[in-house]
């Protein structure tokens, strides 16, 4: 047992193996690190481990890797990429020292994106364990983290929606009206984006040649993408499709991305390939990038660190490749990773907060699964939570019901209630067409449909 991971509490001494144990314990309960037999095994063991990295120096954190680089190439590339430069400002901080740096009032927009680049994704893993969900909240809302294609995406006051028209059978029409629905409530400024039912070229070309003429028809500034394998849409863009965005699902650790058929190598060919085409018109952030707690764990990769760390590992990955949206689709992998609303509602904070901090443009998925212990009341309080938090973007599903993916998410109406309820506005290039197109008015208003734009209308 190493010496430097022990602390006692109310007289009982509490011993942790390692650093990777520290955070484990450390970590807010989570259905996930319990079936991985790493959780801590009662509050006061919690407490104690929180404490204790309270404690610890963040540089402790490039001497002790909690995965080895000699055997895994995201920790390669964590410790490769780390700027330290920018480290300088809090290399001598512990992990405590950091947390009331982070919520002291002098630190802003500025300061805090000057700090990314000198973060590794487990330095902000571990303060934002010391964290309540209102420092989750508070400090994400100061960090400001802009992306662009064909819109800019993650500017102060607005409010962006993937507009996500699913279906279970790739249905050309089905798509289309879920597409149709979607504009008329003003959503789909962060892209359109298709779930497809069956990975294949033929379907995915389709998809994208449908969207690309709808999106070239209407002048619509946004961008489409299918959320194929990254590997049909390499083999697309080389058969000549209209590719925007490349999407990809990622996590953070090595073993966990083969078991997605992905590597770093790949990650960067794609992004090479969607840049070729230059099909942005403000901007070249060409990737999409999907995370999740528990996707380590449910690949049998998770090397015995907690699942809320290995997350933040993936959003390290992730701003390699300069992403247009990265978002985290909470509570999709089910219960046995996050349990209850309750879980979902704090793995969500953790997940923006972590992203944000690391410069990413960060989005959420808020969404359950009809096996788990959750509503969509617990959905409401995520959203309303991360909305003030300054979350960039959320899902529009047709009645928040994933008829394809068969899971629970957030509908047109919630977009449209939390653009109202905290003052946000689209995009402004998706708000100034909406306002063309007679959608909305000069307050972002809904018109009604009679009042619509004739072409749209005849749609």
């Amino acid at each position: 047992m190493n010496k430097k991971y022990i602390y006692s509490i109310a007289g009982k001494t509490h011993q942790f193996r390692d650093l990777a144990d520290v955070m484990a314990k450390a970590s807010s309960a989570k259905s996930g690190d319990m079936l991985a037999g790493i959780a801590a095994e009662s509050d006061e063991q919690r407490v104690a481990a929180q404490m204790l990295l309270a404690n610890i120096p963040l540089k402790r954190f490039i001497e002790e890797p909690l995965i080895s680089p000699d055997i895994d190439t995201v920790s390669r590339l964590l410790l490769e990429e780390h700027d330290a430069e920018s480290f300088q400002q809090i290399e001598n901080d512990t992990v405590g020292d950091f947390r009331n740096r982070l919520l002291s009032y002098t630190m802003r927009s500025k300061e805090l994106a000057t700090l990314a680049s000198g973060l590794l994704p487990e330095m902000v893993a571990a303060v934002s364990k010391l964290m309540r969900n209102q420092d989750l909240i508070l400090v994400a809302s100061k960090c400001e983290v802009i992306s662009r294609f064909r819109n800019t995406i993650g500017l102060a006051g607005r409010l962006s929606t993937r507009l996500q028209p699913n279906h279970p059978t790739d249905d050309a029409r089905g798509i289309g009206a879920s597409i149709l629905d979607g504009l008329m409530y003003a959503s789909g400024d962060a892209v359109i984006g298709i779930n497809p039912a069956t990975d294949n070229v033929a379907i995915l070309k389709r998809l994208l040649v449908s969207m690309d003429e709808l999106i070239q028809r209407f002048e619509i500034p946004t961008q489409s993408c299918v959320l194929a394998h990254i590997t049909t849409q390499l083999e697309a863009m080389e058969q000549g499709a209209p590719v925007d965005i490349v999407f990809q699902s990622i996590a953070g650790t090595e073993a966990a991305n083969k078991s997605f058929g992905i590597d770093l190598a790949l990650l960067s060919d794609a992004r090479q390939a969607a840049l070729s085409l230059n099909r942005g018109t403000v901007g070249d952030n060409v990737m999409y990038f999907e995370t999740g707690q528990g996707s380590c764990l449910s690949a049998q990769a998770h090397h015995g660190i907690d699942q809320q760390t290995l997350e933040a590992r993936a959003y390290g990955v992730a701003r390699k490749f300069s992403p247009l949206l990265v978002n985290s689709v909470v509570g999709f992998i089910g219960p046995e990773y996050l349990y209850d609303g309750k879980q979902i509602t704090r793995a969500g904070l953790e997940d923006h907060f972590c992203g944000k901090l690391l410069g990413l443009p960060m989005g959420c998925d808020v969404c359950y699964t009809n096996h788990s212990e959750a509503d969509q009341d617990d959905m409401d309080n995520l959203l309303t939570l991360l909305g003030v938090a300054g979350c960039n973007f959320f899902m529009g599903v047709p009645g928040a019901d994933d008829i394809m993916l068969n899971y629970q998410s957030t509908s047109f109406h919630d977009a449209l209630y939390l653009r109202q309820v905290l003052n946000r506005k689209p995009a402004p290039e998706f708000e100034v067409w909406l306002q063309r197109m007679h959608i909305v008015d000069e307050n972002n208003v809904l018109l009604p449909v009679t009042e619509r734009h004739p072409l749209l209308a005849a749609y």
